[in-house]
């Protein structure tokens, strides 16, 4: 995947694709000096990693057109002037009854497409495009209170890990390139989003009866803010967040990290950067690559929910409350 120069754009060959990036000098990350090619770069350097994240998934694109000190723009519609290779996914949006053709990364090539049109982070849906209405990820976010240290994520997470050894569930951990951390659990596509959000409430009021540094409150307002909240809407119909190997748009061009489970005791996220991340997936590979041959059925947890909601639980809350 060499890179040839022409001013003032560079060109990149991507397995077998030529993927023209414009302003290869334009500086995105100020703090660290890291360019828009070097964005590039860093993507070409976990290709397999990404793609594996992002795979059949409709995926909204977080673009920074004059880097990440200039406008943010979520955007769900894939972008002029796509190449006829880039592949997109069809979703409607009811409540607002519009649909979008979006992202749907097939190949390398279609993320440093993607970077060209200044994209920095990628936030995929957790279902795929053969059946979009089915999620076939459900997804764990540990996320701090305004007051909570990460030392306090670390303890939650290795609570969560405690809950789903004893469902049998294989959980795949990662950084979220902020201030918490992300576990995915690979699902049989088999239920809809309310019964996957059902699913991942139950398993997260399981982890609240397991330690008081974390809770289920809906509302900020009335959550404590030294304790991590299991954000179990990110299970929601067209709630993203950012994929494995995902950069996001933060001074020190952090990145979302896979982990193995033995490091989350002692992570720190800002070891995680575009900088540093190259090196490390050259030595271990991607860490999520086997996620897909872990596959688990949320059966258990729907009867957590039905116990729950029988002894007096609130159901699962409206996730546009």
């Amino acid at each position: 995947m060499a890179a040839k120069s022409r001013t003032p754009s560079t060109e990149l060959e991507v397995d077998g694709r030529t993927v023209r990036i414009s302003n290869p000098d334009r500086v995105y990350f100020p703090e660290a000096g890291h360019t828009k090619l070097d964005l590039a770069n860093y993507y070409v350097s976990v290709g397999d990693g990404i793609v594996n994240a992002l795979r059949e998934r409709p995926c909204m694109l977080h673009r920074f057109p004059e880097g990440i000190e200039g406008e943010k723009v979520h955007q769900k519609r894939l972008p002029r002037g796509a190449p006829d290779w880039v592949e997109t996914a069809h979703v409607t949006f009811p409540r607002w009854n519009r649909t979008a053709d979006e992202l749907c990364v097939t190949e390398l090539a279609s993320v440093i497409w993607a970077v060209q049109m200044s994209t920095v982070e990628f936030h995929p849906w957790n279902s795929r495009r053969g059946d979009v209405e089915r999620p076939d990820e459900w997804r764990i976010d540990l996320d701090p209170g305004e007051q909570c240290d990460f030392a306090t994520v670390r303890r939650v997470a290795g609570v969560a890990q405690e809950v789903l050894d004893e469902l049998g569930a294989v959980g795949w951990p990662k950084t979220t390139g902020s201030h918490g951390l992300h576990v995915y659990v690979r699902i049989t596509p088999e239920h809809g989003f309310q019964d996957v959000r059902r699913a991942a409430l139950a398993f997260a009021r399981e982890v609240e009866r397991r330690t008081e540094d974390a809770t289920t409150t809906w509302w900020r307002k009335d959550r404590d803010p030294t304790q991590v909240f299991v954000d179990y809407n990110q299970n929601a119909r067209d709630h993203t967040i950012a994929a494995a190997y995902s950069v996001r748009g933060r001074p020190d061009a952090r990145v979302s990290a896979p982990l193995t489970w033995d490091e989350v005791p002692d992570v720190d996220p800002a070891d995680f950067t575009i900088s540093t991340m190259p090196q490390r997936y050259a030595d271990l590979g991607d860490l999520h690559a086997g996620i897909d041959d872990a596959v688990y059925d949320i059966g258990p947890l729907l009867e957590w929910a039905d116990r729950d909601e029988a002894e007096g639980a609130e159901p699962v809350p409206d996730p546009e409350d």
